[in-house]
């Protein structure tokens, strides 16, 4: 980011506005929604700004304006149509420190004024760095959709009963109160105009402590996808912000986590290839544990949690405890890494059978052993085999078609550094070496029905008399 987005507390501080146009008329809206202090200076001003100050809702300074203006205001726009004047009046401003905006001219803005949704006190701001205005706009108009108008009043009505939750209700009860607020019957009640029912909801839920909230702990095995934060599932990031704790793995990309809840707990268990710091069993009894305590715990595996990523066995043990779990499944790396390389997995025709299968066991690298017999219209997509590459090549060169697999591999799926390299199947050990791909990458073995060549029947001659 170019820009850091923040809300700037308003109440009772100047803002100075210089300009008595269209252009002023139009920052003057905007900070009158605000409760600042607003100072438009010029000597004339167009009607709408002549209205505001005789009704004593801005304050009229004509007169020269000096650095002494600027001092000690929260913001200042700069708006009289002219780039000249506004060049120098910047000046001006900056010799006194003032944080400025100059209308259309983005290279001399301190701060941007983003598209705003209003749904007091829920505002949404949108910004584009100034590079995509009409963007922004469009963004807006589609969150102006989605938000029921008066979400910001059931908003309003939940900070008043606030103090009253936080006296009768443990944190984590405040939680799933809001929680249920927000997603359930209160807001429901409030979007059809029943607001008397969605207070008489709260204050209620707030006494009794009862609004459908499961105070045992629980357990999600979700899974984060191949790589890019945004290939996670919808109800994978509901979970990571409903989390309290989230136990994460090695390859799981760090932006993912930006997605929980700010105050979880991230715990790392990686577990590199050769070096188990975190072996399965302690993150297991980790998660059981956790659970055990009353804490909604996430399982962050990447990829899908139910491929080759030892979900099972967390499964079980989380079962057995009497655990309630979830499976979030995520987008495996095999689609992931075909999606990145721009191929498809299947093709009609061509490719009618996929499999997904491994190239390391509990004792370590291996090759599957039928790839020997690996025949026409097969993908084979092969996880954590960078390892067993020399293996997987002695394999395939015994194949009555070993000259006609197609190898594609693609490291860092997703990922800004991702590779992507196709080779023959006697050329794989070396290929890997050359690109230094020691994990992280998957290995798809390809044979189109249509890159072997149909063997002739032999013709049969018979001989006539």
């Amino acid at each position: 980011m170019k820009t850091f987005p923040m809300f700037l507390q308003m109440k009772g501080r100047r803002v100075v506005i210089v300009g008595g146009g269209e252009q002023a008329a139009q920052k003057t809206r905007l900070m009158l929604k605000t409760e600042a202090q607003i100072e438009v200076c010029a000597q004339v001003l167009e009607e709408e700004l002549q209205g505001l100050a005789e009704a004593g809702q801005v304050v009229h300074v004509r007169g020269a304006i000096t650095p002494a203006r600027f001092e000690n205001a929260a913001l200042t726009f700069i708006a009289t149509g002219c780039p000249g004047a506004d060049m120098a009046l910047h000046i001006l401003a900056k010799q006194a420190g003032a944080t400025v905006n100059v209308v259309d001219q983005p290279a001399l803005c301190d701060a941007l004024t983003p598209s705003i949704v209003d749904r007091d006190p829920v505002v949404i701001a949108i910004g584009t760095e100034g590079t995509a205005p009409v963007l922004a706009r469009q963004i807006k108009t589609q969150m102006e959709q989605s938000l029921e108008p008066r979400l910001g009043e059931l908003a309003a009505l939940a900070g008043r009963l606030r103090h009253a939750a936080m006296a009768r209700l443990a944190s984590r009860d405040r939680r799933d109160l809001w929680r249920w607020v927000f997603k359930d019957a209160p807001r429901k009640a409030f979007a059809r105009g029943a607001e008397r029912d969605a207070a008489r909801l709260i204050k209620d839920a707030i006494q009794t402590g009862d609004f459908g909230q499961d105070a045992g702990g629980s357990v999600a095995l979700v899974g984060a996808g191949p790589g890019a934060k945004d290939l996670i599932t919808l109800r994978g990031v509901q979970r990571l912000q409903e989390a309290d704790v989230i136990y994460y793995d090695r390859l799981v990309d760090p932006e993912v986590l930006e997605l929980a809840r700010r105050d979880a707990e991230r715990i790392y268990v990686g577990k590199k290839p050769g070096c188990h710091a975190w072996p399965q069993s302690k993150i297991t009894d980790m998660l059981v544990q956790a659970a055990q305590r009353g804490q909604r715990v996430v399982r962050l595996k990447c990829g899908d949690p139910g491929i080759f990523a030892r979900g099972a066995e967390e499964l079980g043990a989380l079962e057995t405890a009497g655990i309630a779990v979830e499976i979030v499944p995520g987008v495996t790396a095999a689609s992931g890494a075909a999606a990145a390389a721009g191929t498809m997995l299947t093709e009609r025709g061509e490719i009618d059978q996929l499999v997904l299968t491994t190239g390391h066991l509990d004792g370590g690298p291996c090759a599957p052993d039928w790839l020997v017999q690996l025949r026409p219209g097969v993908c084979v997509a092969l996880y954590m085999a960078v390892t067993a590459a020399s293996q997987i090549e002695a394999q395939l060169l015994k194949s009555a078609f070993g000259s006609s697999i197609k190898v594609e591999i693609v490291a860092d799926a997703q990922r800004a550094n991702q590779q992507i390299i196709c080779c023959k199947a006697d050329q794989l050990t070396r290929v890997l070496e050359q690109n230094d791909i020691r994990n992280s990458a998957m290995i798809f073995l390809r044979l189109p029905k249509s890159a072997v060549q149909p063997v002739q029947p032999a013709l049969r001659v018979v001989e006539t008399v």
